[in-house]
């Protein structure tokens, strides 16, 4: 922008311009008609066309792999490169080089040269698109600097552009771009990887897994050994650890891992739960990442107050204020899922009083599911509270204990787990939830597991217990209105926006 600046307030122009012409007048001296043929030729390595089928690569790549935050900053950077390319290209005015004879296709004024801006843009777009950090990422910039280096040395040749266009051109484009994804989508907080797994599980390794030892060793005195992923399936809003520590005799712990990308993904799920049902009790989302853990910890020394059989919490802490936190927890060693182990009519027992202890204590766990109900040595224990609540309706109750009860039904049968449901809770309550409970009340594992097995359980605790009318949980309110009005018009300009831009930028 100095350059820029310069160029119009003093002299600089025209020493730029003696320097571009001389460059020329030498490069002419090369030309051979056997060598222009094959120039005009490779001119395509720069022309609309390929920066159009580059710029579709890189979109839909980023829709297939779901990378929505990446995708809206190459969008940025293609819309702002070409407004901005358009306005110096006007403003400067720079015509094409004179006093020697262009051979190749040309359009508009020179400087700064907007298909060398155009096509930088798509080649370090696509680089944070595709291409991990690491090996694999350094390689793909040599061969982008390749690929621009040899489309300048075309140009200049062909002599459609003066060679500090094309510098200029790609100085603007490359910095932009490194620019956006740098700054709105940094590779530690979103990676590019093609491991199979879910988005919220972040890799522990390298510079986060330092800063994760460093931190629990400063702030919560534990030296640890190593940390490593543990129980990634049955996980969908963290990345859970096993914790080793130095100290051989001590066991190890368990963490979980906590970022920003975590807490937006809850608010998306929970807008898109608000719009397909309405606000249910407790929906509301958490403004920081340190809220969410603080209220985990919160959750996990109240329920071991109450006589919860959880995890001893042993704090959380701060990886990357704001963005990463680790809460720590004892780790349940030998303690196996119960959909892993044989379930009898003691296992049986210790849920339903687990459950009824929740209701005693004015608790509701709010995401039971097999993953989340651990046996030891034919004792049940509860894990991951992050949901949980204080105070709750006897919906929210109600839920838990019909969730409970399916957990259980998986291992055994209805009528074995309602006969023994019957010695804690009375054949109304039981029937209150059983009408309480349907897909919006059960976790995602807790479906998948009652498809896979065959049974309609639901219906066969409905036919148990006394009859009920099922409970309405979709409701309609002024503010459910107001909502899906506004996400309806949001969305509906935002399409009118996009093919407008898109025109605009030649991406249609």
């Amino acid at each position: 922008m100095i350059i820029w600046f310069l160029l119009v307030v003093t002299e600089l122009g025209r020493t730029i311009d003696r320097i571009d012409h001389a460059i020329l007048d030498e490069v002419v001296e090369w030309r051979r008609p056997s060598l222009d043929a094959a120039m005009r030729r490779l001119q395509f390595l720069g022309e609309p066309t390929t920066v159009l089928v580059l710029r579709w690569v890189g979109i839909l790549s980023a829709l297939a792999f779901r990378r929505f935050r990446q995708l809206v900053v190459f969008l940025g950077c293609i819309l702002i490169s070409t407004a901005l390319g358009a306005v110096l290209s006007e403003f400067l005015g720079r015509s094409r080089p004179m006093g020697v004879e262009i051979i190749g296709n040309w359009d508009g004024f020179s400087h700064p040269s907007r298909p060398m801006i155009d096509i930088a843009v798509c080649l370090i777009g696509l680089i944070y698109l595709l291409t991990p950090r690491g090996e694999w990422r350094s390689r793909a910039k040599v061969l982008a600097g390749g690929y621009l280096a040899f489309l300048a040395v075309i140009r200049i040749y062909l002599a459609v552009d003066h060679p500090t266009d094309v510098l200029f051109g790609v100085i603007l484009g490359v910095t932009l771009t490194l620019m956006a994804f740098r700054l709105l989508a940094p590779t530690d907080a979103f990676p590019i990887t093609y491991r199979r797994g879910r988005s919220a599980h972040l890799d522990v390794g390298g510079p986060r897994g330092e800063a994760i030892r460093a931190a629990l060793g400063e702030q919560l005195g534990l030296h640890v050994e190593s940390v490593r992923p543990f129980g990634l399936d049955g996980s969908a809003g963290s990345t859970p650890l096993r914790i080793q520590l130095t100290d051989p005799a001590h066991p190890a712990l368990f963490g979980k891992l906590y970022a920003a990308t975590h807490l937006r993904s809850d608010r998306w799920y929970k807008l898109g739960r608000t719009l397909l049902y309405g606000r249910l009790e407790d929906e509301s989302t958490f403004s920081t990442v340190r809220r969410l853990v603080q209220y985990e910890d919160y959750l996990l020394r109240i329920m071991r107050s109450a006589g919860i059989p959880t995890a001893q919490p042993y704090g959380f802490a701060e990886i990357t204020p704001e963005r990463e936190y680790v809460i720590v927890t004892e780790f349940f060693e030998g303690a196996a899922e119960i959909s892993s182990v044989e379930v009898d009519e003691a296992i049986i027992d210790d849920a339903l009083g687990v459950v009824r202890c929740l209701w005693e204590s004015g608790l509701a766990h709010r995401d039971i599911k097999p993953a989340n109900v651990l046996v030891r040595d034919g004792k049940v224990l509860l894990i991951d509270v992050a949901f949980g609540e204080v105070r709750p309706s006897p919906w929210r109750q109600a839920v838990d204990l019909a969730n409970m009860m399916l957990v259980l039904a998986l291992q055994s049968d209805p009528e074995t787990v309602y006969e023994r449901a019957l010695l804690r809770f009375s054949p109304d309550e039981i029937a209150e939830a059983f009408a309480a409970t349907r897909g919006l009340t059960l976790t995602s594992q807790l479906r998948a597991q009652l498809r896979q097995d065959g049974r309609d359980l639901i219906s066969g605790f409905r036919a148990l217990a006394p009859a009920r009318s099922p409970i309405r949980i979709q409701r309609w309110s002024v503010r459910r209105v107001l909502l899906t009005s506004a996400v309806l018009l949001g969305a509906l300009l935002a399409f009118l926006l996009t093919i407008s831009l898109f025109a605009q930028v030649s991406l249609l």
